[in-house]
């Protein structure tokens, strides 16, 4: 039985970004190369665009960098709601963002991080119409490249419910784990789904990929 899901989009960025020595969420996307022009998009509002293409709208969870995502945020059409203590770990943040997806109506979310090159348009489409298409048992649908499991991802009502029900303490990988029976894994063709950026050197590389 295919499922009737009205989907938000989620963007994880309350990180301080120490190993970065800049917020992540600003760089250049795509990186700034010889002989090219600056971007004038960011790892931030590229995210956004990327999800708005397959969600009713976005929201953004930002902490103390609230003030420099916000002018991003807004002129990409975006929503933005703040952790108000992000030391206590991106879960706290995945939770505020997921309480006010349920807020404005909707069960199911697509989530990311900021950390991290937007993947294509196709995984997304992929992505979803596979949670479409799933038995009702299935819970989530997460991208998998090369063996390893990534973002975005797809949570439907009963994950996001695990996601709240649990202490902030906890994280992501453990809720999933605990329900491993209903989470499906897809394969997709995107090495950017299982990328994280943390430093400049990372970030350096991304490079050529970009061109």
């Amino acid at each position: 039985m295919s499922r009737a899901s009205s989907f938000a989009g989620v963007i994880l960025a309350a990180g301080e970004s120490t190993r970065m020595g800049q917020d992540k969420a600003l760089l250049p996307w795509p990186p700034e190369t010889s002989g090219r022009p600056p971007s004038n998009e960011t790892f931030l509002s590229s995210a956004i665009q990327s999800l708005s293409l397959t969600t009713d709208f976005v929201i953004v969870v930002a902490g103390k960098n609230e003030s420099t995502l916000a002018p991003v945020v807004y002129a990409s059409g975006a929503s933005i709601v703040v952790n108000p203590d992000p030391d206590r770990g991106q879960f706290s943040s995945l939770q505020i963002g997921l309480r006010e997806v349920l807020n404005r109506g909707r069960d199911a979310a697509v989530i990311t991080l900021v950390d991290r090159p937007p993947v294509g348009p196709q995984t997304i489409q992929l992505l979803r119409g596979t949670f479409e298409s799933a038995a009702t048992n299935t819970w989530a649908v997460v991208p998998e490249f090369s063996g390893k499991h990534g973002h975005p991802y797809i949570a439907g009502r009963e994950l996001i419910e695990a996601f709240l029900q649990a202490p902030t303490t906890a994280s992501a990988r453990e809720i999933e784990h605990q329900h491993r029976d209903h989470i499906h894994y897809v394969a997709v063709d995107d090495p950017f789904v299982a990328m994280n950026i943390n430093t400049p050197a990372e970030y350096a590389a991304l490079a050529p990929k970009s061109l």
